[in-house]
């Protein structure tokens, strides 16, 4: 949910586990968020939005505009 969390993930545990890592910018319409409960599963910047893997197709579906790569790790 924030770019300091994401680029954390990606450089502490994607990279390590799979030797590269993408951290992605992109929108989705609020009311449809809004639905999903965010989850704090650490510190003050770790912060999720829990998305049932089954319903990741129709998440994907709401994207709004572009997907941006905005940092690359490996």
């Amino acid at each position: 949910m924030s770019e300091e969390y994401a680029t954390q993930i990606t450089r502490d545990w994607n990279v390590p586990a799979y030797g590269v890592g993408y951290v992605l910018k992109f929108e989705v319409d609020t009311q449809y968020l809004s639905k999903y409960e965010v989850q704090n599963v650490g510190g003050p910047i770790d912060n999720e939005l829990w998305v049932p893997a089954e319903l990741m197709e129709e998440f994907s579906n709401q994207i709004q505009g572009k997907i941006e790569v905005i940092a690359e790790f490996k």
